[in-house]
């Protein structure tokens, strides 16, 4: 299990900085959340460039995908993997689900 927070850079590109949510203490406090869903996505779906919609965790249930950021790097998550996703404006990332099964993600809104 990996944790990860993917958030915009003051160079408009997102970036993504690893959680070691036992040392964290803004990953371990109480959060609020204002809505929760499920999504599946089939293997080979692409999601070009985007940012996050909101602040948002993405919880991966099953399945695995890679997350391109612009400098090039791809970073793989999997069944266990928590996303902080806060990359708001700029350039974003691109999510493609990879491999052979559906990847199916818990997705909670956070407040402001």
């Amino acid at each position: 299990m990996a944790s990860i927070r993917l958030y915009s850079g003051d160079d408009g590109e997102s970036h993504i900085e690893e959680i070691n949510p036992g040392t964290h203490p803004d990953w371990t406090a109480l959060h609020g959340v204002t809505e929760m869903q499920f999504r599946s996505m089939e293997p080979g779906f692409f999601s070009d460039w985007h940012v996050a919609p909101r602040r948002q965790y993405l919880i991966t249930l099953s399945g695995e995908a890679e997350i391109g950021l612009g400098d090039g790097t791809v970073h793989k998550i999997g069944p266990g993997d928590v996303n902080l996703a806060e990359d708001l404006t700029g350039h974003g990332h691109t999510t493609r689900v990879v491999g052979s099964v559906p990847r199916v993600v818990a997705i909670v809104h956070l407040q402001h």
